[in-house]
């Protein structure tokens, strides 16, 4: 999964996969949407290189206004018959809460009921951020929210699980989002810096449909995200995955990089920026 999905706020101008040994490659969209490219390789070979060039334009405002349906506008609110049967498993808590704390955790940003929806979303979102202590983690897996409640730190990966959770355990749609951060000017809060790969969640809202919520970085809205696939959880999500066969020990080394490059056209104004990313 590294073909970024297009939005009315990011245009896909360009994208090249580039596989190394050579590999027939076919592509297909998952249940979400999501375009996979799988590879399959014919013979032995001692390295893997899989290089993935986008060039994408994004103009996501940095302020954006949401055009939230006056039936949801107040929280609580009810989604219609059809908005409720398509949001479906994506309403669904996935991780256990037998005590009840992250239900309890959640609750204390309802100050009323009724209380404004988007307020209470972006209470919850920054108070991921202002409650628990980023940390990236190179490390295989994700912690549960309940961990991350209890250890106060968690990687971007992790406060999107947290938010996630917290909204369905509302009776919220949410998604997590899987991708890349655009970040020329380094000033978020990234794995790797400008560019870093990045999760994020995305709520559904009627009228304003699904709206981006970046807890990593206290922001709301796609002003500096590039989303390369969604989910309902966060391991539906790898980039790359996949197996192989041959000796034990036979993998030595494993890297992975993003880098970005601002392409503007010296026509570019209102129009938003260019960019290139290229992914190995």
């Amino acid at each position: 999964m590294l073909r970024p999905r297009e939005t009315r706020e990011l245009r896909l101008l360009a994208h090249a996969l580039s596989i190394s040994p050579t590999a027939t490659v076919t592509w297909a969209h998952d249940v979400a949407g999501n375009a996979v490219a799988t590879a399959v390789f014919d013979g032995l070979t001692d390295h893997l290189v899989i290089e993935s060039r986008a060039t994408v334009e994004l103009t996501a405002p940095a302020w954006p206004v949401f055009a939230i349906a006056a039936s949801a506008a107040s929280y609580p609110f009810v989604y219609a018959a059809d908005e409720w049967t398509d949001l479906g498993a994506l309403t669904v808590p996935q991780y256990p809460d037998p005590d009840g704390r992250l239900s309890r955790w959640v609750e204390g940003f309802v100050m009323a009921r009724p209380t404004d929806t988007l307020s209470l979303l972006k209470d919850i979102s920054n108070g991921v951020f202002t409650q628990i202590a980023y940390q990236s983690r190179d490390t295989e897996g994700t912690q549960s929210p309940i961990e991350t409640l209890d250890r106060r730190w968690g990687s971007c990966r992790d406060f999107a699980v947290l938010l996630a959770e917290a909204a369905r355990r509302l009776g919220l749609g949410a998604r997590i989002v899987s991708g890349y951060l655009s970040d020329p000017e380094m000033s978020l809060v990234g794995s790797l810096g400008s560019g870093s790969t990045h999760a994020w969640v995305e709520i559904f809202v009627p009228g304003a449909g699904w709206i981006a919520f970046d807890p990593t970085n206290r922001s709301v809205g796609s002003q500096n995200l590039i989303p390369v696939a969604v989910g309902r959880d966060i391991h539906h999500l790898v980039p790359v995955s996949g197996s192989y066969s041959g000796r034990p020990g036979a993998l030595c080394d494993l890297t992975a990089g993003v880098v970005v490059r601002l392409a503007v056209p010296e026509h570019a104004t209102a129009m938003g920026n260019r960019t290139e990313a290229t992914a190995i």
